[in-house]
């Protein structure tokens, strides 16, 4: 008797400690936002989060009010749905809300980087210095080298002749790969004998490694949330070894023309001790964070002017007359067009069509730690505690992009939704009688706003300009409907259709 009592305590003491761990004991307290940890123990409602996280959160805010707190996977994660209250959450000190946490997991799981403490300040330095201002009027000519390889090499043999593709893939594939090139540089002249040896070399590794990008972008919503089959597990660890070599240090050093945004990040973590095959991981980490939203983006823009006639009616003549303007035309036998970043700020219509696209299909999630307990203030005067180990988020596209009284009629794509009836750009919009502050926010907000959003935009821009200079395109079916977004991928940024859409294209002149 005496031995058992200590065993049946441990094991009390044990079942207790674990219905704690499985939160069944957690209640709400007073002043705390609603609480809701579903039905089964420890998960909650991660699985019909991770089903469509757009309609559960959306169930949830019909159930508890814009502020509620549920259980996912045994994490308590308050979300904020009142967009007028937004600044609460976005403006907090890091101190009470951090991202980094969330983003030194993540890039280790997904990318195999082991994270250092200057990460940040490295990345935004090196941003702001090389991705705005006279930095990026370097990048958009190191692009624009680019995607004219890839677009125009064959503009003397191909003439008027029609070629078909899936948009999707056509748009992802260039874009990416221009991307690719004007950041990691090009392979040297004379290593191959010659310009033109060394620009097909280019168009054929960059096809190669784009291919192989397809088919861990793929895999990426399940490598996120950790729940890969084991065959998926092994693919992705065969791409994450081709990708830590074909980025690596050594192969970026072999080449001409590497831009400095890239550069000065390995420079500086070499200079701090970082060992080289975690450097070649990080490099991995900006080629999906540069490249892996934009080219999605692109195929939804030309989408959407391909279904509205009026929209690329617009943009074309805004385009044209831009063109005009700089002296440069488009005929046989007249040198390729030098679109520079001063002519891609006087696009204002087609400015409103980009912002437009990032706001149907663009769905971040803005996720922060609560480092310690903290009163959350509401714009109406409402406060709610937080808990120091929860979780905080915002999904800015269901609470705002899709919002009808801050967008009129939001699932429909207006190209001059962001512009005012004298051409300049929009930033007024009202919810409640109050001016929203945050009306779109396609690149998250605060700490987590990507940095490289500016050299994004114009990536995004100087694709369709060059499509709508030197290129007449069409739907292969004009009344086939726009495509569902797969909605495994909400939460990621750029969404992407669940199916393709055939079109055809051919010189313009």
């Amino acid at each position: 008797m005496g031995l058992l009592l200590p065993i049946l305590f441990t094991i009390f003491v044990a079942l207790v400690g674990g219905l704690y761990v499985l939160g069944v004991f957690r209640k709400r307290r007073p002043g705390e936002p609603p609480l809701d940890k579903g039905l089964i123990p420890w998960l909650g409602h991660v699985l019909e989060f991770r089903r469509d996280t757009f309609k559960f959160l959306e169930r949830m805010k019909k159930k508890h009010g814009d502020v509620f707190t549920v259980q996912l996977a045994g994490n308590y994660i308050t979300f904020l749905q009142d967009p007028l209250s937004f600044g609460a959450f976005v403006k907090e000190s890091r101190k009470k809300l951090d991202f980094n946490t969330f983003a030194e997991q993540m890039v280790y799981r997904v990318f195999g980087y082991v994270p250092i403490e200057e990460d940040y300040h490295i990345l935004h330095s090196s941003s702001n210095k090389h991705l705005k201002g006279e930095g990026l009027d370097v990048m958009t000519e190191a692009m624009m080298s680019n995607l004219q390889n890839l677009m125009l090499h064959s503009v003397s043999s191909d003439q008027k002749t029609w070629k078909e593709d899936g948009l999707f893939m056509y748009s992802y594939n260039i874009v990416f790969r221009a991307g690719y090139l004007a950041l990691f540089g090009n392979v040297p002249h004379k290593s191959e004998g010659g310009e033109e040896q060394a620009k097909e070399k280019d168009r054929s590794q960059s096809e190669t490694l784009f291919y192989e990008f397809r088919k861990y972008d793929q895999l990426f919503p399940n490598l996120a949330l950790g729940v890969l089959s084991p065959k998926q597990q092994w693919e992705v660890d065969r791409l994450q070894t081709f990708f830590w070599d074909a980025v690596s240090v050594q192969k970026m050093k072999a080449n001409d023309n590497i831009s400095r945004w890239v550069w000065d990040m390995h420079q500086a973590k070499e200079e701090l001790g970082v060992k080289e095959s975690n450097i070649n991981k990080y490099l991995f980490v900006l080629l999906w964070a540069s490249q892996g939203n934009t080219g999605p983006s692109s195929f939804w823009l030309l989408l959407f002017l391909l279904k509205h006639p009026e929209a690329m009616k617009a943009i074309r003549e805004e385009v044209d007359e831009v063109l005009k303007e700089t002296g440069q035309e488009v005929q046989p036998g007249c040198p390729l067009i030098n679109l520079t970043h001063e002519m891609l700020t006087k696009t204002p219509i087609l400015d409103s069509a980009v912002e437009e696209t990032l706001r149907l299909t663009a769905a971040p999630l803005l996720l922060r730690a609560v480092l310690q307990n903290m009163t959350l203030k509401m714009a109406d005067g409402r406060e709610y505690f937080i808990r120091e180990g929860d979780r905080m988020g915002i999904f800015p596209y269901e609470d705002v992009h899709l919002d009808p009284e801050i967008h009129p009629d939001p699932l429909s794509f207006k190209y001059d939704r962001f512009l005012n009836p004298d051409g300049s750009k929009k930033t007024d919009f009202y919810k409640a009688g109050k001016k929203v502050k945050y009306y779109n926010m396609p690149w998250g907000a605060g700490v987590s706003m990507c940095p490289g959003r500016f050299f994004a935009t114009n990536e995004l821009k100087q694709f369709v300009f060059l499509m709508l200079i030197y290129f007449e395109f069409e739907l292969m079916n004009p009344d086939e409907k726009i495509p569902e977004i797969d909605f495994r991928r909400w939460g990621f940024g750029s969404m992407q259709p669940v199916r393709d859409v055939q079109f055809r294209y051919r010189l313009r002149y």
